[in-house]
């Protein structure tokens, strides 16, 4: 338990992977944005490989994976929002993709970001300010604001308490699954380091990881919905 301890400590420590200076003061780069960066990469690079040679006719294999795969991401978020919130897809898309990759990507051996709160916490934030914003802009800010007095003046306080509240539970939810399965899997090398880790790796690491990314994107689209609804 002692060894499961220190392992959680490490794991919430949030590691600087280098430093440097600029008029004096010393800038440190976690490794959780050291990692963003290369899933960055990964995804720029994908995105290039695959759009690159697109044809209208006679589309090759390529062309054909990565249209069904756009094509029932599209559908997914489209089936919550319609056309009101179709201009939103992309955004939703990428942080599909990016939160696939950030789960995922400590099976080669990195540590996720997902396991800095602060990028869940800045993931959350992102998609509240798009979650008003397309409220805003929808609805215009009059009508924006008068839903704060919704559907008693009384409620005002409790409203704008919601805006906190729900960037904090996309946060939490995301870290929490994440961390709770590190946590998990240390007590499972603890008890049988040769042979329980493997299958169960499979289902934290793999399947898991790829749930909290749907959660995720999907409760971003589902809050986004309720301000995008016509009257």
């Amino acid at each position: 338990m002692s060894n499961l301890s220190k392992d959680l400590s490490e794991a919430l420590t949030i590691k600087t992977a280098f430093s440097f200076k600029i008029a004096g003061h010393t800038i440190a780069v976690s490794e959780s944005v050291v990692v963003t960066w290369i899933i960055m990469a990964i995804l720029i690079a994908l995105a290039i490989f695959l759009t690159h040679g697109l044809k209208v006719k006679n589309p090759g294999k390529k062309q054909i994976f990565l249209e069904s795969v756009m094509s029932a991401g599209y559908s997914l978020f489209y089936g919550i929002l319609g056309d009101n919130g179709a201009g939103y897809i992309p955004y939703l898309l990428t942080v599909m993709f990016y939160l696939g990759f950030a789960n995922l990507i400590g099976i080669i051996g990195f540590t996720p970001p997902t396991k800095d709160l602060n990028v869940t916490l800045a993931l959350a934030l992102m998609s509240i300010v798009l979650i008003e914003y397309a409220n805003a802009h929808h609805n215009g800010g009059k009508k924006f604001f008068k839903s704060f007095a919704e559907p008693l003046p009384l409620m005002t306080p409790f409203n704008i308490m919601e805006l906190g509240i729900r960037p904090l539970s996309l946060c939490m939810r995301l870290f929490g699954n994440v961390l709770g399965s590190f946590v998990v899997m240390e007590l499972l090398k603890a008890v049988c380091p040769l042979f329980l880790p493997v299958p169960f790796s499979m289902y934290f690491d793999i399947f898991d990881g790829l749930i909290q990314m749907i959660v995720f994107v999907f409760l971003t689209a589902l809050f986004m919905q309720e301000g995008l609804i016509d009257d």
